[in-house]
């Protein structure tokens, strides 16, 4: 039990609580759509979606999209380029019993950016945001080395999360930020 207990995120609804270096903190606690400040901070934006799945929910993830257990989620897993190099990682669940008037455009989101959709979407309700350090260890790590392979030899990354509620759907985004982000410039405001 301590094993998987260490493998587990600590969240803060502060981001000063992660250690975060300034510049990171400054990504971290971006306010408005993190899809339109990359686009702004980039030249080129693309999204490379990597999965779209039913897949089990993880036990971090459960309680906060109101599933009493550990059940099927329909699971999104993309990396956000700027410029060609993969910047950001998303991860997002939506509870099997989301409807399609919950979420009508999840399903045909393809290779398009899921903040598109709901910072523009007035039906839209964000939740706060929470902040975590991710240790090795972590399952969400493994997935970033997977995507990234030999460009995710770094401990220290840090993750926002935020559960959205549409009509009575709910969806919570997790975004990992990759070490290269700390490139981008800051034309964006938060």
């Amino acid at each position: 039990m301590r094993g998987q207990s260490l493998r587990l995120a600590k969240w803060h609804e502060n981001a000063g609580a992660v250690g975060a270096e300034p510049a990171m903190r400054d990504w971290l606690e971006t306010t408005g759509s993190l899809t339109a400040r990359l686009v702004a901070s980039s030249e080129a934006f693309r999204v490379r979606r990597l999965h779209q799945k039913l897949a089990p929910c993880s036990i971090e993830e459960a309680a906060c999209i109101a599933l009493p257990r550990r059940g099927g989620v329909w699971e999104r897993e993309v990396l956000l380029l700027c410029d060609g190099v993969p910047v950001v990682f998303g991860h997002t669940v939506v509870p099997m019993s989301a409807t399609a008037s919950d979420w009508p455009l999840f399903s045909a989101l393809g290779e398009r950016s899921l903040g598109s959709t709901l910072f523009y979407d007035p039906k839209v309700q964000r939740g706060l945001l929470e902040f975590a350090r991710l240790r090795p260890g972590h399952r969400l790590l493994a997935r970033v080395r997977a995507a990234l392979g030999a460009d995710a030899d770094a401990t220290n990354f840090h993750a926002r999360r935020c559960v959205y509620r549409r009509h009575q759907g709910l969806l919570m985004v997790t975004e990992v930020f990759l070490p290269a982000v700390m490139n981008l410039t800051a034309a964006a405001t938060k």
